[in-house]
């Protein structure tokens, strides 16, 4: 199932498409965007089209690109999914200009309204890394509340990120 678009005051969702790399490279390729991912900063726009290309989406999996209503731009991406245990998790990543805007806040908020709509209530989670004090905001404007410390580790494998839990 493709992810549907959803609109806000200043934001398009929409699903991702191959035709995104380029743009996607903007945040894709930054050391600072990447620094708490778990993907390892892209080196080039065909690692961000191999990125683009293995996204999968389901009923319970949704992907979106970010798209700024006002000049069109996609400045990030980001998604919800339903894990195994039940509970919602969602994230989101967005180029360093645009950070400190209140973008992370209207898309997650988006997802989660859009999940509510379709499932009815539902319980949400999220991660980020301890010492990422604005995504820990983000989370918690979303209605999550701090549940306890934990770990991830990047796809490599090389990174390992103590992390903060949050659920609804």
């Amino acid at each position: 199932m493709m992810s549907p678009t959803i609109t806000t005051d200043r934001l398009l969702l929409r699903p991702l498409t191959l035709d995104d790399a380029e743009a996607a490279f903007e945040w894709t390729g930054d050391e600072r965007v990447a620094r708490y991912m778990i993907y390892s900063t892209h080196e080039n726009v065909e690692t961000t089209r191999e990125w683009l290309r293995s996204i999968v989406t389901s009923d319970t999996r949704f992907e979106f690109g970010f798209v700024r209503r006002n000049d069109d731009k996609l400045i990030g991406s980001g998604g919800i999914r339903l894990l195994e245990d039940g509970f919602w998790e969602f994230g989101y990543n967005f180029r360093y200009d645009c950070w400190g805007m209140g973008y992370a806040t209207e898309a997650s908020k988006a997802m989660i309204d859009h999940v509510r709509r379709s499932f009815g209530n539902i319980k949400l989670r999220a991660e980020c890394a301890a010492e990422n004090t604005a995504s820990a905001h983000v989370i918690e404007k979303c209605g999550l509340h701090f549940t306890g410390f934990g770990e991830y580790k990047s796809y490599d494998g090389l990174k390992t990120f103590k992390s903060r839990i949050y659920k609804s």
